[in-house]
């Protein structure tokens, strides 16, 4: 499996997501932590906090139709794996957002710029985990 090395796009993404999480932090005071954002929206506990949170999911879900209409393509999406593993996946990121008091966007974005000790553990955590990950699965079970 090879991975494409695309680093202007790659720098406008993060700089879309930096841009989104100080407008969120100036206009709100909240963080954005992808997880917990879902979280609130699906556990609801006002109005107010449902609202601006089901919109920020919705303009992820609307992003890449958003992207089809500017340049006429959609973004390509590959996932070399089966359903029953992304579920599994998925599970097991929840479970762990859950015990690290947050999920991989809300300790690498937003935790580290405030030099929050937890995020400063908890990304090279995450970091180290995901390498290890790549590679039992590229290369030990090659995947």
């Amino acid at each position: 499996m090879e991975t494409a090395f695309t680093p202007l796009m790659s720098f406008g993404g993060g700089a879309l997501v930096g841009l989104a999480v100080v407008l969120l932090m100036l206009g709100l005071g909240r963080i954005l932590g992808a997880t917990g954002i879902l979280s609130g929206a699906v556990f609801v506990t006002s109005r107010q906090e449902a609202t601006w949170r089901v919109a920020l999911i919705a303009g992820m879900l609307i992003a890449p139709g958003a992207i089809f209409v500017v340049t006429g393509t959609m973004p390509e999406i590959s996932v070399p794996s089966s359903p029953i593993m992304i579920v599994v996946g998925g599970l097991i990121v929840g479970l762990g957002a859950s015990l690290g008091s947050g999920c991989t966007s809300g300790h690498g974005i937003c935790g580290l710029s405030r030099l929050s000790l937890r995020s400063i553990v908890a990304v090279p955590t995450f970091m180290a985990t995901a390498a290890i990950t790549v590679y039992l699965i590229r290369h030990a079970f090659g995947g």
